[in-house]
């Protein structure tokens, strides 16, 4: 590992060598937090290591340090952008520099050495501190230290114990050193992995953040058009606040380089970006209404994998104002595979590689190609919805309750189809209650079977509230008079009014493997 003296961290960010990228967050340490960082530098205590990714290439858009206007870099010199660390590199800048300003604005104050502390491992002699502060009397300037001609005329007339300490301060500053781990690549796909891993202070940095820096233009900026996008698509429950970036990521790099890897579009050249990103939009807006229209999901939450979504929006991508138009064929091919993947869970593990086969598959398929979409194993029997328990957050709930909701849902209190797109749009636990409740069960011998997917339905809180949590025999009387139709429509056997939970398990749970068969085998 390296080591940079202060000395050397100013010289170089003074020469434009070191340099911010835009995808970093800006400068947030408080000036006391600063003359805390000084006095750890002084007492040589340990801290992180700085990360600098050195590069020949100039990135498009770049921050300042701080409050600070960074130099152009010097032609044919490498530059050094700094990952992670910047929060420690621009406050030794800020501290110990004497040639650029700072802007007025900036909460900055200047940093002093207060000699009337004594040494002490728990005393901070370090304070920041505004003009109005600064006691001549008591506060030595840290930025003297390193302007010898300031350093000598400020101490000068100083008793010869008081001059022995502030050199022996001085001393101590030009020969501290920071520990740097330097890497040196062009390419910036290594670099957009390890920006991801970074963590500063419980922010993860992300892909979306590197690539805006590289695909920026005046006229084009990634996140602001991801922004409006996602404004676009409240509808689908993708709005503020539920943004999953990685997910758009993916997209974008299925949609134009057939990859499931998010950070493998920083090696596209910005220009292509730009160019194709309407391909990006049509081809989210299109796999959506695909979802919603075919698979009754009108929110991002109802998909038991969002992941499904990335090689729906390859279908669907096209540029300008065209139209993908779906044949018969094509749509049962599509809907085979999404039930496929959701029961089989292909998303659960070795998600990239299963991405990237169904990437290309669906490719083969949009071009009319021979296609072998949805041709992994997939299979579903009665221990799947008597093995999972109901909750909502899981992959098996989700894609119980899609199936449901392909059955035409009726109420089971007016007998009336169910208005599934605001049930699901609202999608909370609230829209589905137990065939069998609890409270009738209470004293059955299984009690982990109670809350298994077999005994749920479409049975809102105020339609539970007003069957009662009472045997189905008796709430039975409570219903409207197309009660067949009612527990058709929900999969669900005419023997539950028998209250035998027995019974039901075994009989409903064969129906709804019967179901889901006919969806993954169609």
């Amino acid at each position: 590992m390296d080591r940079l003296t202060i000395r050397q961290i100013v010289e170089a960010v003074e020469s434009g060598q070191v340099r911010i990228p835009a995808f970093q967050r800006g400068f947030v340490w408080e000036p006391d937090r600063v003359a805390f960082f000084m006095d750890t530098l002084f007492k040589h205590y340990p801290f992180g290591s700085l990360l600098i990714w050195r590069t020949n290439e100039k990135l498009k858009v770049e921050r300042n340090l701080g409050p600070i206007e960074l130099p152009p870099p010097k032609a044919d010199f490498p530059i050094d952008y700094v990952l992670d660390g910047q929060q420690r590199i621009t406050s030794a800048f800020l501290t110990f520099q004497t040639n650029r300003e700072i802007i007025e604005s900036a909460e900055w104050k200047d940093i002093f050495f207060d000699h009337t502390i004594a040494d002490a491992a728990q005393e901070n002699q370090f304070l920041a501190l505004s003009k109005d502060e600064i006691d001549s009397s008591r506060h030595f300037p840290l930025r003297a230290f390193f302007d010898t001609v300031n350093y000598r005329r400020l101490t000068k007339n100083l008793k010869d114990e008081l001059a022995q300490r502030l050199d022996a301060v001085q001393a101590r500053f030009k020969e501290v050193s920071l520990p740097v781990q330097i890497f040196k690549t062009e390419d910036k796909g290594t670099v957009a992995v390890i920006f991801e891993r970074i963590n500063r202070q419980g922010v993860p940095l992300n892909t979306m953040q590197l690539l805006s820096a590289w695909t920026w233009s005046e006229e084009f900026q990634l996140q602001g058009q991801f922004d409006e996008l996602t404004e676009e698509l409240d509808e689908f429950g993708y709005s503020s606040g539920q943004i999953d970036e990685n997910l758009l990521l993916r997209c974008t790099a299925a949609i134009l380089i057939g990859s499931a890897r998010p950070e493998s579009i920083v090696e596209i050249p910005g220009e292509r970006v730009r160019k194709r990103f309407d391909e990006v939009i049509n081809g989210i807006k299109g796999a959506l209404d695909f979802l919603r229209t075919n698979l009754s999901v009108q929110r991002i939450d109802n998909l038991p994998f969002q992941t499904l979504l990335v090689p729906l929006s390859v279908f669907f991508a096209v540029s300008g104002t065209k139209e993908i138009v779906v044949s018969a064929n094509q749509r049962a091919k599509m809907l085979r595979w999404f039930w496929r993947a959701s029961f089989s869970k292909r998303y659960s593990s070795g998600v990239i590689r299963n991405l990237e086969d169904d990437i290309k598959a669906m490719l083969q398929l949009r071009g009319g190609q021979e296609s072998n979409l949805g041709e992994f194993p997939s299979s579903v029997d009665c221990s799947f919805f008597v093995g999972n328990r109901f909750s909502l957050g899981s992959v098996n709930t989700k894609t119980m309750i899609l199936l449901l909701a392909q059955q035409q849902p009726l109420s089971f209190v007016s007998g009336a189809p169910i208005d599934l797109e605001n049930k699901l749009k609202e999608y909370n636990k609230a829209e589905f209650h137990h065939l069998m409740p609890r409270s009738f069960l209470k004293d059955f011998s299984k009690p982990h079977l109670v809350d298994a997917l077999v005994n749920f339905a479409f049975i809102s809180k105020s339609e539970n509230k007003t069957l009662g949590g009472v045997a189905p025999s008796e709430y039975r009387k409570k219903m409207p008079e197309n009660v067949d139709d009612i527990l058709e429509h929900a999969l669900c056997p005419p023997l539950l009014f028998k209250d035998d939970f027995n019974d039901l398990i075994r009989e409903r749970s064969l129906i709804l493997a019967s179901a889901a068969a006919k969806l993954i085998d169609n």
